[in-house]
Order: C-alpha cells, then sequence, then structure tokens
C-alpha cells in the first residue's frame, strides 16, 4: 500500500495530531544528532539507513574538540565520561627517529565507534530502537506544498513534514537535487589501520605510543595517536593504536588502480577493506620501509587489515530544496586534517533544529538554516584544503610549493593538525 493509503511500509504515514514529522536519511552521525536534536524540540521524528546491517565496528578515530563536547551534551549526554584516551603531547619524528618538535596539546582521542555507541543508545532511549529502520535505500524523493514523500528501494515509502538528507558521501539526496554536483577528488588517499596496544607498544615504545605523533616524509604525512580498544575497552593493555597516512595518488594513473580490488573488479569512491589488492598493500608496507622513521614502520608492518580511504572534497551550493535539507557530508565533505567532520555535523543539527524552531515557517527556518551552513562548510573546506596542500610530490610552480611549505613546516603541522583554532 502506498504512503496515502496509511503505510510507509512500516506504518508510518498518518498522524492525526498536528505534530511535525522529520524523516532522516542516513543513520550515521549526522543522521542521528539530527534526529535527537530535533526531537528534543518537539518532531516527531523516524530513521532510514540505506546498510542493512548496523554501522558498528568502524575502526577509525577521531580527535576530540570542545565543539564536539558541546554538541555531545546538547544530546543529554555526559561528554567528559569514558569518551576516550587522554594525550597531553604532540611530536613530530624525523626520518630516523628521533624527535624533531614537540607541543603541549591536551586532548582526547576517541573513536566513530564510540561516538555511534552513545548516540545509538541515545537514540534508542529517546526515539525506541524501531524507529531507526535499516534497509532502506533511497530511491527519490517526491514534495508538494503539504507533505514530502520518501521512496524506498523496497517499494515502501515514508511521509513527513520534512527531510534531512544525511546521507553521507554518496548521498542519494544530494544526487537528485544536485546531479551535476561529484566529490571532487583531492589528488591523495589516507591509508588507516589499528594496532592493538601490546604489538603497538613493542613497536614504539610506551612514551610514543601514548602521544599524538607525527612524521612527514617529502609530500606525504604520517600520525599516530592512542584509542579505546575493540568494545571501546579504555584500560590500559586493551587499547588500540590508530594511524593516518596521506600520501598522493594520482587520479587518472593510479587511484583507479589503489580501487580496483584482486579481481579486477573496479569500486568508486572507496573499496571495502577485505577487497583490497593483496599487491597493493604490499606495496604500502614496502614504501612505509622506504620512507617512515623506524617505530612507524615497524608498526605499519604489524597492522593486518589496513584500509584505504580516498580524500575528497564536496561544496553543495544550495542546502535546502523545499522540504528537504543537506547535513553533514551530504551538505560539505571535510577533508579529515582538523578533524571536523563529526563536528560539523553536530552543528549542522544544531544549526537546523534552532532555525526550523524559531523562524515562522518551514520555508523561512530552512532559508536561514541553508545562510548559516554553507558559509561554516566553505570555511571548513578551505582550511583544509590549505592543510592538504603539499601533499603532493610535484608543484605546478615555485609559488605554490612556497605557499604549501607553510602548512607544512613542523610547527605549523602540530599546531594545525586536528585543531579548530582557525573558526575563533
Amino acid at each position: 500500500m502506498d504512503a496515502d493509503g496509511g503505510r510507509d511500509g512500516d506504518a508510518d504515514s498518518g498522524r492525526g495530531d498536528g505534530s511535525r514529522r522529520a524523516l532522516i536519511i542516513g543513520g550515521s552521525m549526522a543522521g542521528l544528532f539530527s534526529a535527537l536534536l530535533l526531537r528534543r524540540r518537539g518532531w516527531e521524528v523516524a530513521l532510514y539507513e540505506r546498510s542493512p546491517v548496523p554501522l558498528t565496528g568502524r575502526g577509525a578515530g577521531i580527535m576530540t574538540h570542545p565543539e564536539l563536547l558541546r554538541a555531545i551534551a546538547a544530546v543529554g549526554l555526559d561528554a567528559e565520561r569514558g569518551l576516550g584516551v587522554p594525550i597531553a603531547e604532540r611530536v613530530l619524528l624525523d626520518a630516523d627517529g628521533a624527535v624533531v618538535a614537540r607541543r603541549p596539546r591536551p586532548q582526547v582521542s576517541t573513536s566513530w565507534n564510540r561516538l555511534f555507541e552513545l548516540l545509538g543508545g541515545a537514540f534508542d532511549a529517546a526515539l525506541g530502537a524501531d524507529t531507526y529502520r535499516l534497509g532502506k535505500d533511497l530511491v527519490r524523493v517526491e514534495q508538494d506544498n503539504d507533505r514530502v514523500v520518501a521512496h524506498f528501494s523496497d517499494a515502501t515509502t515514508a511521509v513527513g513534514d520534512l527531510l534531512v538528507g544525511a546521507d553521507g558521501l554518496r548521498s542519494a539526496v544530494r544526487a537528485q537535487y544536485l546531479p551535476e554536483l561529484r566529490p571532487s577528488y583531492a589528488g591523495y588517499v589516507a591509508w588507516r589501520g589499528l594496532l592493538d596496544e601490546r604489538a603497538a607498544v613493542a613497536a614504539l615504545g610506551e612514551e610514543l605510543f601514548s602521544q599524538f605523533s607525527f612524521s612527514l616524509p617529502p609530500g606525504e604525512q604520517f600520525l599516530g595517536y592512542p584509542v579505546a580498544g575493540p568494545g571501546n575497552d579504555l584500560r590500559e593493555g586493551h587499547r588500540s593504536w590508530n594511524i593516518v597516512w596521506y600520501r598522493p595518488a594520482d587520479e587518472a594513473t593510479e587511484l583507479s588502480r589503489l580501487l580496483t580490488d584482486a579481481a579486477g573488479h573496479p569500486h568508486e569512491l572507496s573499496i571495502p577493506p577485505p577487497l583490497i589488492d593483496p599487491a597493493v598493500v604490499a606495496e604500502m608496507r614496502a614504501a612505509a620501509d622506504r620512507l617512515l622513521p623506524p617505530p612507524f614502520r615497524a608498526a605499519v608492518a604489524r597492522i593486518e587489515q589496513p584500509f584505504l580511504q580516498p580524500i575528497y572534497d564536496v561544496e553543495s551550493p544550495s542546502l535546502a530544496f523545499g522540504r528537504a535539507v543537506l547535513v553533514g557530508d551530504a551538505a560539505f565533505v571535510v577533508r579529515p586534517h582538523v578533524g571536523a567532520g563529526i563536528v560539523k555535523a553536530a552543528e549542522d543539527a544544531a544549526a537546523l533544529a534552532e532555525c526550523l524552531d524559531a523562524a515562522p515557517t518551514l520555508a523561512a527556518g530552512l532559508a536561514r538554516h541553508e545562510a548559516q551552513r554553507i558559509a561554516a562548510g566553505r570555511q571548513f573546506v578551505a582550511q583544509t584544503r590549505r592543510l592538504g596542500r603539499y601533499l603532493k610530490y610535484r608543484f605546478a610552480s615555485e609559488e605554490e610549493r612556497a605557499r604549501a611549505a607553510l602548512h607544512a613546516a613542523p610547527e605549523r603541522v602540530l599546531e594545525e593538525t586536528a585543531s579548530l583554532e582557525f573558526l575563533q
């Protein structure tokens, strides 16, 4: 039965109580923040995630900021308790492993999975686990003056007053309203991975394991820091060490090879870690032996399943489309250098809830939200582009090389990485 007959496939179309209903497309960070913050403003909320299985077990490490702690507190969670691993200092190693720069910088490192667990628990408590729908792949959006309808690949529909596109880099909502806009490849990839604490300490030593540490091979950047271990375990001896290694990769000649699996099947935008060609992983390990300081190369050799993240930018020229709106990576994809993707997603969600609450009409609220968050998104993208300027092997001119070198200086790397001070 279609939506007009009283169903969205899960009996969600009719309310009859005059409440405002939001359809959240995408069940990751931006979707959860949006759902929780709109719910606190009195909206009825349902969330739809394309993955048929829960979004758990992701290994990415995250450096936290005061802005993230405030966002967590805004949804009613204790942001200070059990979030991650405290780090006191940043260090930069030369090719031989000697520390050549230091910077005191108290910060807490956490993980994507830890934040997802916190937000998911808050979602279940506030809205009920059955309100988070898995296996809901959006096909198209229809709307008129009174409602918006989401159509899913399983032939179900959902009806609401507002549709929030929080569906990430591959956003189906963005693809419908901005079909010409494609992710723009930055010219480099990030190798990422996790190593258990015992193996990491054997490679690094206890002091280096506990720090936020860097290395700068020519045209590249390597960094590592401690995070919670499996099951978000924060006990000493049970944590993990998270790495990110930025390496240039030409789009025309190399990226497609990196994204082609061992069976010869090409993947668009990204590739699942188990499908990465073993020959590509072997090349990466060989490069580590040539380019990284001894402690880092020993750690990389011990990582069982590295994964590959091509780096992209997305800048949406518009965020509001009638009753639909983009937030998080669906709106702007920000390179990882400032550790701001989740902060921006949370601030997008907070601005959306506040603007809708303060405006006399939905259209006015979405227009206000768009004006605020386009400006913010452009600021984030511009800063991360500046920080990534030196991640290349060849430069078009000496002027370009000189501009890039400003952000490649050891002191600047320690100051600017995973920092939101540029917003002040």
